[in-house]
């Protein structure tokens, strides 16, 4: 089938996304870009709150749709998150990224990229990236490991890539199986304890191509400057279908 703009009333109505358009395309009408970007936000983020993000990068010939978690947090903490459930981190008292992915990943993987982008709009699996920060990029990690262990009578395969800002693929995760052939950038702050030595060599026991790359400074916060966006804009340059290029000076950081 030939391939269509996602607009928002192709999502389902019980899924919350913004839709921004390659900088160049003025109308939907205008001719479908080749590549998808999804943005998943981190825990306690909103689509809306992260929507700028995909805004700044300004990618040529790539829609971003970026996606809200399905679940609120409690007690009105404001935000939503990946999780299956909410937890505490013994270590730090804060909320545990790593509460299982079981429901986002059936909303990604089947909601949103099978029936939306695949069987409606007429992507293929490798015309679709996935950039997640924090547990967002651990959900975004376990969709693509769902695409690539469905079974004949779904639609599953590689995706472009996942860029996982701040988090490596979840403990919680299976991680039986053949290796995943999704392509996957993680990003960390030096010395990180989250994106530690164990979870990327845990990461490299799912998926067969995994590069590492380290701020100078401690923190896995988003990129604050361009040379730490680089490593990003290159991941992209190398894995977007897009006949322009994409310029590495494009983003607005700061």
């Amino acid at each position: 089938m030939p391939t269509k703009t996602p607009t928002l009333v192709d999502f389902p109505s019980t899924t919350t996304v913004t839709i921004t358009l390659p900088p160049s395309t003025c109308s939907s009408a205008s001719a479908p870009s080749p590549n998808i970007l999804l943005l998943l936000h981190g825990l306690g983020d909103t689509a809306a709150g992260f929507t700028p993000f995909g805004q700044a990068i300004r990618l040529p010939e790539t829609t971003v749709v970026t996606v809200q978690a399905p679940a609120p947090l409690p007690f009105d903490l404001g935000g939503f998150h990946w999780g299956d459930d909410v937890s505490l981190d013994s270590r730090t008292g804060t909320l545990d990224m790593d509460a299982g992915f079981t429901k986002s990943t059936k909303m990604l993987a089947d909601e949103i990229i099978r029936k939306t982008l695949v069987q409606k709009c007429g992507y293929q699996l490798r015309e679709i990236m996935i950039l997640g920060f924090g547990q967002g990029g651990m959900a975004g990690l376990a969709t693509a490991r769902e695409l690539g262990s469905g079974n004949d009578r779904q639609i599953s395969g590689a995706l472009a890539g996942v860029i996982s800002i701040g988090a490596p693929y979840a403990l919680s995760g299976p991680r039986m199986g053949a290796k995943n052939r999704t392509p996957v950038l993680l990003v960390s702050g030096r010395d990180s304890e989250i994106v530690s030595d164990g979870a990327v060599r845990r990461t490299k026991e799912v998926f067969e191509f995994v590069e590492v790359s380290q701020y100078k400074r401690k923190g896995d916060g988003m990129p604050s400057n361009r040379d730490e966006m680089l490593p990003v804009m290159q991941f992209f340059a190398r894995r977007l279908r897009s006949r322009q290029g994409v310029p590495a000076g494009s983003v607005e950081i700061g």
